[in-house]
């Protein structure tokens, strides 16, 4: 068994940037589909600001999206920060504060999460 936190800090301003968000994605839909991985996929700093594009049914990462959405969470800070607190809370997604108004990464690691960034 192998717990995994996927960590999105890309923005949405370039291409190497979505680039690193669907790699994050495959990434997290890989560990998803694996019987007996678990995985936790958190949207941090800039990233947050793909939630409204992800969210929205006509943007070209949906459906990669909607497989790993379950497992989605968002920083409650950084989405205040990067304005995106309404679209988040409109789609219902978890927000993180356990550290400061972020999420906890120490408590991931505690709990034998191996974490990747994108």
């Amino acid at each position: 068994m192998t717990k995994a936190a996927v960590v999105i800090l890309a923005g949405t301003e370039s291409h190497a940037d979505t680039g690193r968000l669907v790699n994050g994605l495959e990434t997290a839909k890989e560990f998803a589909q694996t019987d007996g991985d678990e995985v936790e996929l958190i949207f941090d700093g800039a990233g947050t600001q793909w939630i409204p594009e992800l969210e929205d049914e006509e943007s070209d990462y949906h459906e990669l999206y909607q497989a790993v959405r379950d497992d989605t969470s968002v920083c409650d800070f950084c989405a205040g920060a990067f304005g995106v607190e309404d679209a988040v809370d409109d789609a219902g997604v978890v927000t993180l504060d356990d550290h400061d108004g972020h999420p906890s990464i120490r408590s991931l690691v505690d709990d034998d999460y191996e974490i990747i960034t994108f």
